[in-house]
């Protein structure tokens, strides 16, 4: 049989055409890169849908709530009744105080704390391991778990705290039931439960300083103070302020440990917070037009605390 012969200018034109799936796209079909920019805008788009729905929604929402009311299952817009209501209650600036005295408590040992503790675990190189352990544990505990077991602890009867009190001879404190403790005790069950991730945080920061400046430091005759105020807090500066603003944030939204302790009241209202003032308003008076009020006071006033957070760290980026 006799072969047959492949015209010259046929054969040219196929030459180094590509040839199945991985040499080009298919007939009718997208490329390769074409469908990895789908698919990873498929990811993205889906991510920001989560978002909106998740973040931004409940916010127009609750927007939308504060200037409308609902009774007998109809809602009305009763414009600016529920700010001012929210405004002129007897206990709206009862509430701010709290929140402030509980923020400004909780700054104190809440964010000093882990990072002295941070930096004697950075020291101890030997026992770091199972030091971050320990002081990890309190994350691990449910939260719930963890506010009753300091409410246990608190307990005038048989409480941990009184029972040490009663051994040493010292007079006994009315923790939770004492307008002038009730609060502090809050504080310090808070603090206990967050310890040990804002320490892993601050311990992480530690362990990115490079160690020729504290090296250099020792050669200049610097003691551990003086390292910590030129090494250390100038190298952790970014952490810390981030650090700020969250504790900040979280416990101007003080909820859990202020209900579950005190039963959100507190002794002669002294641990009553803005968001506990937002429960009672939503889930005991029903009205939930007043509860986004002043949920929208409380969004106003974070807001602020983050443009100021932002502005200066603008300005430390440029110096």
């Amino acid at each position: 049989m006799a072969a047959t012969t492949v015209p010259e200018n046929l054969t040219k034109r196929h030459a180094g055409r590509p040839s199945g799936p991985a040499g080009g796209p298919a007939r009718g079909g997208f490329s390769r890169k074409v469908r990895q920019n789908l698919q990873a805008q498929g990811f993205l788009i889906g991510a920001v849908l989560c978002f909106l729905m998740f973040s931004w929604y409940p916010m127009v929402r609750e927007f939308i709530m504060s200037f409308q009311e609902k009774k007998r299952g109809e809602t009305h817009w009763v414009g600016w009744k529920n700010i001012d209501r929210v405004y002129h209650d007897p206990y709206f600036w009862t509430a701010w105080k709290n929140t402030a005295e509980f923020t400004g408590m909780a700054l104190v040992i809440g964010f000093a704390v882990p990072f002295v503790i941070a930096i004697v675990l950075n020291e101890l190189k030997h026992a770091q391991a199972y030091l971050r352990i320990l002081v990890y544990l309190p994350v691990m505990l449910p939260p719930v778990a963890g506010v009753l077991l300091f409410k246990y602890f608190y307990n005038p009867d048989y409480g941990l705290f009184d029972s040490i009190l009663k051994h040493l001879h010292l007079p006994t404190s009315q923790f939770l039931d004492s307008s002038s403790t009730a609060m502090i005790s809050v504080v310090v069950a808070a603090t206990w439960l967050n310890l040990g991730s804002a320490t892993l945080i601050y311990l992480a920061a530690l362990q990115n300083i490079p160690g020729e400046l504290y090296e250099a430091a020792d050669l200049d005759g610097a003691g551990l103070f003086s390292k910590i105020w030129h090494v250390t807090i100038p190298q952790t500066r970014m952490v810390l302020s981030l650090m700020l603003l969250l504790q900040i944030v979280a416990t101007m939204q003080e909820f859990t440990n202020v209900f579950l302790l005190t039963g959100g009241n507190g002794p002669e209202n002294s641990t009553m917070t803005v968001v506990y003032m937002v429960y009672q308003y939503g889930f005991r008076y029903n009205n939930l037009g007043s509860a986004a009020a002043l949920g929208l006071f409380l969004l106003v006033v974070l807001g602020i605390f983050s443009g100021i957070y932002t502005r200066v760290s603008r300005n430390a980026d440029s110096d």
